[in-house]
């Protein structure tokens, strides 16, 4: 069996560094390891309709910022299929045919969905696409017959609800769709970045993000507005390191190399953290070194944007001959679908035979 990865993002502004540790940067890793037979990476705008039906042109503009961040942080279309969603009509079909295997109840059961609807305040009036986007995300899935999905662990109840959406399929007409495996982050801090504020979720509704493309003003800004641990207030009190946004930042984006360039008397983050722990650190000198972290992870991201930026039209042909590959493999799984299905009914001859035979008889 072929070893297929697909993952992507919705396209409701520029991605922030949230996705980047969530999943981007393990997809490069990934892209490059060459273990992949196929790679596609969805811009998922026909997802991102289904809460922004009334705002379109906020998902249209939106497609190029994900295209740019992609292309910055190292997607190669020569390596990696990028493709738009709403381009692949096959998907659709698919969904549709998956929503008679799924139960009103069991959408409702599912943690995302029910954490999304909230956070939306969707509850008294749901679009029924934003209800069954996880059928939606199954056909995403299936169609590109994705053995491999690197996801944020926010994500997993989706996953397992395609594989019970495979496993139904699979059972009732036969072997046809492949059960895929998510492929979490390795770092427990990239599982699921907290914003700025130390809230849960990093959001670009709450204004607590740090973008890819964020200008290094901006960064130092954010950084330097960290929440941290609030009894940590004179520099000899001991600090706390769980909640601390700063040290769950640190522990996503530091790396071996930065001690001796950033921060020379201190040997490595274990030893930064006890420091802070046994008290004695201030806060400003920690994001000062967080600060100049970040500004050395996102410089060449942010400087590959800006060349890429330079040829626009380039970038929208990628993702058109991203959309025509993408496509023609969808189509196939679909084809297989309708096989299985019985409803293939044109390219069935044993069937036309056998209706011609019983109306001759």
């Amino acid at each position: 069996m072929k070893k297929i990865m697909l993952t992507g993002d919705r396209p409701t502004g520029r991605l922030h560094v949230g996705h980047y540790v969530g999943s981007l940067r393990r997809r490069v890793e990934l892209q490059n390891t060459g273990d992949f037979d196929d790679i596609f990476i969805m811009i998922a705008d026909a997802q991102a309709l289904t809460d922004n039906a009334d705002n379109p042109e906020k998902v249209r503009q939106n497609i190029i910022e994900v295209a740019l961040d992609y292309l910055a942080c190292g997607l190669d279309p020569e390596k990696s299929t990028l493709l738009i969603q709403s381009q692949i009509p096959e998907l659709c079909e698919l969904s549709f045919y998956y929503m008679n295997l799924v139960t009103v109840s069991r959408l409702q059961r599912n943690p995302t969905v029910k954490s999304e609807i909230q956070m939306r305040n969707f509850e008294a009036s749901i679009p029924v696409g934003f209800f069954t986007y996880p059928i939606s995300q199954a056909a995403d899935i299936t169609a590109f017959k994705a053995t491999t999905v690197p996801v944020g662990e926010d994500q997993m109840p989706m996953l397992e609800q395609t594989k019970e959406i495979v496993h139904k399929f699979n059972s009732v007409y036969g072997e046809t769709l492949v059960e895929p495996k998510i492929l979490l982050p390795e770092n427990e801090a990239c599982m699921r970045l907290p914003g700025i504020d130390g809230k849960a979720k990093m959001s670009k509704s709450l204004g607590n993000c740090i973008y890819l493309s964020e200008e290094p003003e901006d960064i130092k800004k954010k950084v330097f507005s960290m929440f941290t641990d609030p009894t940590h207030i004179r520099i000899e009190d001991p600090g706390k390191l769980e909640g601390n946004t700063v040290f769950t930042y640190l522990d996503a984006f530091c790396k071996p190399e930065y001690f001796p360039e950033f921060l020379p008397e201190y040997s490595n983050l274990d030893e930064l953290k006890e420091h802070y722990k046994r008290g004695g650190l201030g806060d400003m000198k920690v994001k000062r070194f967080l600060n100049n972290v970040l500004q050395a992870e996102l410089e060449p991201i942010r400087n590959r944007r800006k060349e890429f930026q330079k040829d626009i039209p380039a970038v929208y042909e990628i993702l058109k001959k991203g959309s025509e590959k993408a496509e023609k493999a969808a189509a196939q799984t679909l084809k297989e679908v309708k096989d299985a299905m019985k409803i293939n009914y044109f390219d069935d001859m044993e069937l036309i035979q056998e209706q011609s035979k019983k109306f001759s008889e």
